[in-house]
């Protein structure tokens, strides 16, 4: 089967370093939802090299910065990743997900990423 992010076309991409490429989500939880991606295909975040883990990490980095830059309202970020198919992992080719906040853009935040499993967010 293809990967498409193995065969990703050069105008999605908006940054690169060696071992990875950012490209924005084809479906935004909010604007400027980036997906940060390693060139080597690997199923999940658990199979990252350190190299890859690192170039990942430079890019997660660079590209909040320029979302901040490009959108002073944006004051938080959730990254996440799924890692199989239990958890929501669709396409099996590791990938990180930074999702701009912004104040205001839920009712309540309090818990982030716990709501990802319904009545578990607020504690």
């Amino acid at each position: 089967m293809a990967c498409i992010f193995c065969e990703m076309p050069e105008e999605r991409v908006i940054a690169r370093n060696t071992h990875a490429f950012a490209i924005r989500d084809g479906f935004p939880v909010t604007p400027g939802h980036t997906l940060i991606i390693p060139k080597t295909h690997v199923l999940d975040y658990f199979e990252l090299s350190n190299d890859l883990l690192l170039a990942c990490d430079d890019l997660l980095r660079e590209i909040k910065q320029h979302i901040q830059t490009d959108d002073p309202t944006v004051d938080g970020f959730n990254i996440g990743m799924n890692a199989g198919l239990s958890a929501g992992q669709t396409v099996f080719h590791c990938h990180i997900h930074l999702i701009p906040r912004r104040t205001g853009d839920v009712e309540n935040p309090r818990g982030g990423v716990r709501h990802t499993i319904p009545g578990k967010g607020f504690y």
